[in-house]
Formats: C-alpha cells, structure tokens, sequence
C-alpha cells in the first residue's frame, strides 16, 4: 500500500493547477504518482480538471498550419528549379576539363547545352516540376478540362452523325479492320 494522501499533497496539487501544470509536471514535483494527483484532484469540490483538449486542438491547428505554409513554400522553390532548369536549356553553356599529361584546366563555351545534358536538365526540371505539384497540387486540373471538352467535342460529332444520317457512327475498330482488309 502507498503512503496516504496529506493535507500538503492536497494544497500542492490545487497550487500546481492554479499554475497551469500539467497532471505529470504535478505528480513529478510533488513526488507522486499521476494517478496519485488525478486522485487528489478528482476529491475537490468542483473537481480538478486537467483537461487540455481545447488547447491541444488549438497547437495541432498551428501546427498544421505552419506545415502547410512551409509546404507551400518548397512547392514555390521546386516550381523555380524546373523553371531555372529549362531557362539554361537554351543559354550559352560552359565546359570544361581538368587533367591531361600537364594536368591544366581547359574550358570552352557552346551556344547551347548538348542533346544529353538538355536531356539531363529536363529530367531534373520534371522531377522538381513532379514534386512541387505533389506538394501544392493545382486547383483544378487543366488536363481533366481538355480531356471533358474533347469528350464533348466527340458526342457532339456523334450527335450531328446519327442526325445526319440516321444510324449509329461506325466504331473506330470497325474502321480499322475495313482499312486492312484487301
């Protein structure tokens, strides 16, 4: 059994609350359990509440919040990569080479990056390109508003058909395997 709970344990505990500590800073301070303090607390009138569902809302709130503001922000710098990335595709570009039998530095200028290092350089713009939108995806995606307005463009043309004369459009397949018969 546990040493029993002292008038001192009590005013402890009400004078730890009044100060804002939590139910383990209390136990920890005064010596005992957490259990012990909830005990103590729970025996006053009004009880003790170390309630803090308000407050832990409130900081997971600014959390996330801050979180969304820095991901913005990596998404804003990734964005400028890809965008600094394809800007040197077609800028002047420096090579260079240290070495040789004398072991000295040459360098020469090209009007323009090589076929390979454009190809390098588009890579690393799309991968920056593919991460900032996985961070900041686009409000509405422009390729789904093509794709609906050629889906619309094709019923419509299928429409006029029908109207015009008076069956269903022949299928695609059908005007394959017509083109490859002899």
């Amino acid at each position: 059994m546990g040493r029993p709970i002292t008038d001192t344990d009590r005013r402890a505990v009400r004078r730890h609350h009044a100060a804002g500590l939590s139910r383990n800073a209390i136990a920890k301070k005064i010596g005992r359990s957490a259990s012990t303090v909830s005990k103590i607390a729970s025996e006053f009138e009004p009880p003790l509440s170390f309630d803090r569902a308000a407050e832990v809302a409130t900081a997971t709130a600014v959390r996330k919040a801050d979180l969304d503001q820095r991901r913005t922000e990596m998404a804003h710098r990734l964005h400028d990569v890809a965008e600094r990335e394809l800007g040197k595709m077609t800028e002047p570009h420096v090579y260079w080479d240290w070495g040789g039998k004398d072991h000295d530095y040459d360098e020469r200028t090209q009007p323009e990056p090589t076929p390979a290092d454009r190809r390098t350089m588009m890579a690393t713009a799309g991968a920056a390109l593919d991460r900032s939108l996985k961070l900041l995806p686009p409000k509405t995606d422009p390729g789904e508003q093509g794709r609906s307005v050629v889906g619309e463009l094709m019923a419509g043309l299928a429409r006029d058909y029908v109207a015009r004369h008076g069956g269903p459009p022949p299928d695609a397949d059908d005007d394959q395997a017509a083109a490859d018969e002899p």
